[in-house]
């Protein structure tokens, strides 16, 4: 009896070893090697919710007053926007056709919004129809769209440079058709938080920036939001836990590095976090206003 009770305390005993050899041994390793595999983790563009939207009907998602068009890039990549227009405007009759939306943008005076979402799910996830809907009901302007290989935008190769160049290009067409007539803000969101400030650092080596930038939970680079995720708690016992998860992210540029960027930026900036905040911790929205705090005082 006691034999049987040896051999089954040592199967489980190879059992548990095994598991663990291939959950913080082989996965990690094949992690640090595949680019497609970290590419996934970080956009989770793979992660397609909710189902099943009929992008070219907003209003079967509760979104009235809402148009949707599409935009092709510099790059020949098409993406999917939405034009949300503010409550005022919401049952004008003679607002129907895509010239008249852009008509609208091009004479109003009222503030014009464009967000950059974070990771996962598109333009018609549940909590960002929350954001178009309050920032409607107070009389504002919504652009919002879909990155590369999110919702029906086209599934080009997915990047850091990719999603900036496309937000580059919808902020650029933005600006140009609102041709300051109105004030034009950005809000980033998330990973959008990295996105925007990428592109908006790019854009002032054209002269070119919005009225202001809004970082709702911001990190300030992907190498402290790897190391300070929940999930990666699990593995940061491993010795060479920042070659194998952090090193690959920077060695194939999908870095977004927002607290060098933020330094190019030449508008008017406001971070918005959570100290509850259990996906990018608080302290790193706070790294960020410490370098903008650390920037004003250089140029005082």
């Amino acid at each position: 009896m006691s034999q049987e009770i040896d051999k089954y305390l040592l199967l489980i005993m190879k059992i548990s070893l095994i598991t663990y050899l291939v959950i913080f041994g082989l996965l990690p390793l094949i992690f640090h090697y595949s680019y497609t595999i970290q590419k996934k983790i970080l956009f989770l563009n793979i992660v397609r919710w909710p189902i099943n939207v009929d992008f070219s009907k907003p209003e079967t998602v509760g979104m009235k007053g809402t148009r949707n068009f599409y935009l092709k890039t510099d790059q020949q990549v098409k993406l999917g926007l939405w034009q949300t227009l503010p409550q005022s405007l919401v049952n004008d009759s003679t607002i129907k056709t895509d010239d008249d939306y852009e008509a609208v943008l091009n004479n109003s005076k009222l503030p014009v919004f464009l967000y950059m979402h974070g990771n996962s799910g598109n333009r018609a996830s549940s909590h960002r129809l929350e954001l178009y809907k309050l920032l409607q009901s107070l009389d504002y302007h919504v652009i919002a769209f879909d990155y590369r290989g999110y919702g029906d935008s086209d599934g080009a190769e997915l990047s850091e440079m990719g999603v900036v160049d496309d937000s580059k290009y919808v902020l650029q067409w933005l600006l140009r058709l609102v041709n300051n007539t109105a004030p034009v803000f950005v809000w980033g969101h998330s990973l959008g938080t990295g996105v925007s400030t990428h592109t908006l650092a790019l854009l002032a080596t054209e002269e070119m920036q919005p009225t202001g930038l809004i970082l709702e939970s911001p990190f300030n680079n992907i190498a402290d939001e790897l190391s300070e995720h929940p999930l990666a708690q699990i593995f940061k016992h491993i010795p060479w836990f920042h070659w194998l998860i952090v090193e690959p992210f920077y060695d194939n540029y999908l870095r977004f590095e927002s607290d060098k960027h933020i330094e190019k930026i030449q508008c008017p900036i406001m971070i918005l976090h959570a100290e509850d905040d259990n996906v990018i911790p608080f302290a790193l929205g706070e790294k960020g206003y410490i370098i903008m705090e650390m920037i004003q005082i250089m140029y005082e």
